[in-house]
This record gives C-alpha cells, sequence and structure tokens, in this order.
C-alpha cells in the first residue's frame, strides 16, 4: 500500500508529465513554449514562421504557421490586462495572401504597444505583417521581397480574375502605405523592378536598405527590438 507521501509524488509525478506533454504540443502546433502563449509575461510573444497557410492545407513537407492558430492568441493579447504589449518575430516566405492580410490587420487593430522583429526573411505577405505594429525592426542580415501577388495553376476568366488580382494588390499597396513611412512611387518601383529576380519581377531589400525605403523604422537585434518594446510600455503607462 502506497503512503500519503508516495501518492502525492504520484499526484505531482502525473502533472509534471501532462505540462510536459502540453508544452511540447503548443511547440509543435505553434512554435512556442506555454510560457510565450500564456499571460504569464507582460509581453506576448508570437512567432510567424516558414509559409502562412490560410484556406487550405499546405504539404507536410512545409513548415507553415497556421493563422487559426495565431488568431485566439491575438484576441488573447487584447482582451488580457496583464499583457502589456505585443511581440512579433517573423522569418517567414509568405503564404496565402487573405490569411497573412488579415492576421496584418488585426495587429494593428490591438491597442497595445506593438513590435515587429524581422529575422532571417520578411517576404511577399510578410511585408504587411513586418509592418503592422507600432515599430519595426530588421536584422542585418535579413531580407524582405517586394512583388505583385502572382498565382498557379489553372486560371478561368482571366479579364474578371486579374479585376480581382489588382483589387486584392490594391489593398495590401494601402495598407503597407497606412503602416509604414514609404512612398507609393518607392512602393511601385520595388514591387514592379525587373532587375533583381530572375524569373519574376520585384526587389529584395537586405537589412539597412529596408529602412532606408522607409519601409521598416530600424535595423537592430532581438535585444535593441526588446528594449524598444519595454520603452513602448513605460510610454504608455506614463500617459495614463
Amino acid at each position: 500500500m502506497l503512503s500519503k507521501d508516495d501518492d502525492k509524488k504520484l499526484d505531482e509525478n502525473k502533472e509534471a508529465d501532462g505540462n510536459n506533454t502540453d508544452k511540447t504540443e503548443n511547440i509543435k502546433e505553434l512554435g512556442i513554449p506555454n510560457e510565450l502563449a500564456t499571460s504569464k509575461n507582460d509581453i506576448q510573444f508570437i512567432s510567424i514562421i516558414g509559409e502562412i497557410e490560410g484556406h487550405f492545407v499546405a504539404p507536410a513537407d512545409k513548415k507553415t504557421t497556421k493563422y487559426e492558430h495565431i488568431i485566439p492568441l491575438l484576441i488573447n493579447a487584447q482582451q488580457d490586462s496583464n499583457i502589456k504589449g505585443l511581440f512579433i518575430i517573423l522569418n517567414t516566405v509568405g503564404g496565402d495572401v487573405e490569411a497573412g492580410l488579415a492576421l496584418a490587420e488585426m495587429i494593428n487593430g490591438i491597442n497595445k504597444p506593438k513590435v515587429s522583429l524581422v529575422l532571417g526573411g520578411g517576404h511577399s505577405i510578410g511585408v504587411p505583417l513586418a509592418t503592422c505594429t507600432d515599430y519595426s525592426v530588421i536584422v542585418e542580415s535579413a531580407t524582405m521581397t517586394i512583388h505583385p501577388i502572382r498565382t498557379t495553376g489553372l486560371v478561368i476568366g482571366v479579364p474578371q480574375t486579374f479585376r480581382y488580382f489588382q483589387k486584392m494588390q490594391k489593398r495590401i499597396i494601402d495598407f503597407i502605405l497606412r503602416t509604414s513611412n514609404i512612398s507609393e512611387k518607392s512602393l511601385m518601383d520595388l514591387m514592379y523592378a525587373t532587375d533583381q529576380l530572375a524569373n519574376d519581377i520585384g526587389t529584395i531589400l537586405v537589412g539597412e536598405e529596408a529602412v532606408k525605403y522607409g519601409l521598416i523604422d530600424s535595423v537592430g537585434n532581438f535585444s535593441f527590438a526588446l528594449n524598444k518594446m519595454k520603452e513602448l510600455i513605460n510610454d504608455k503607462k506614463s500617459i495614463y
């Protein structure tokens, strides 16, 4: 027969195993441990990695961020009074345009201090995700690809599809212009440049270049971006 102390140890071990399982599942699904996905910290950290998966499931061999996983975290960041700021970490190749733009609008609509950090890359629809915060940072080695939207596969009703793409492109352009300091002329020139991408049109910006064009606010590392986050939180506290 087990003593009370033995029973207590068994219960503690079960609880620890359960916590480890939850943490593993959370990392598997969201790329972040529970401690960063909940309000135990006053800053909500969210990573957007790989391809942004939207209405269609991406192949199993692709690293993806599912937008339906990120939206609840953003809702929690807005609703939880313990969370004082939102820190977005980006290393994305782009992906579903509407899902990416939906996330960007959602982040932009949160009324708490927000900082984004581009690590590795913030390509395609990752551009509005980088600009949607109050302050954006890019590391020196990171790149951002600006290009018009495109599709693959069979297109039916070409004139109608083209007009739809035009409207979608305008939505993206308008969003970038209202959430960054880049001029419309510079953005259009970068988007339709023909001298950088061998099989496509567009432009790749590296680190400081993104800042020079006004797309990103500053070049810096993780510590710099985190300090900026804390600075914005303190500034908001001083207002009240």
